[in-house]
């Protein structure tokens, strides 16, 4: 990818995970089907509450399993691609999935539209999540301009 198309320049090499006391976060894959599907359906009424998720269609609780794949699939190959970086965050010790932090254009606008989102029964992660990506994104990433909802 080369000129006005690319979402981050060429020679920016992307980072494969940020890691805090409380939460890793790596690239979200087909691998993270199941525990990624588990996850957000128990927290549907809790992600749509999310700032910046609110009066979104997604998550759709008709969705099945095979469908979330499809969506990882996507995020898999948008990343590869470099067109956007969907992260799973897993929770530090236990590797659990709880959560997900998007990174894609804006649209029509330069810069980066990020959302974020962490399960209910882990809901006490939100504002570290929000506080170490926007840190994240400011110092290792090619930015200018970033739209995330605050906390």
């Amino acid at each position: 990818m080369t000129g006005e198309a690319s979402f981050v320049p060429d020679d920016f090499v992307v980072p494969r995970e940020l890691v805090t006391a409380a939460f890793r976060l790596e690239p979200l894959g087909p691998e993270h089907n199941e525990d990624d599907y588990r996850a957000w359906m128990s927290s549907i009424d809790h992600i749509r509450s999310t700032p910046g998720m609110q009066g979104r269609s997604w998550p759709r609780p008709e969705m099945t399993l095979a469908d979330n794949l499809a969506d990882l699939q996507g995020h898999a190959s948008d990343f590869a691609g470099r067109k956007g970086f969907t992260y799973t965050v897993l929770a530090s010790g236990s590797g659990e999935i709880v959560g997900c932090v998007y990174v894609y254009p804006r649209k029509g606008e330069p810069g980066a539209r990020v959302l974020s989102w962490v399960r209910a029964d882990r809901a006490d992660l939100d504002v570290p999540v929000y506080e170490a990506v926007s840190e994240w994104l400011r110092t290792a990433w090619p930015f200018t301009e970033i739209a995330y909802a605050p906390r």
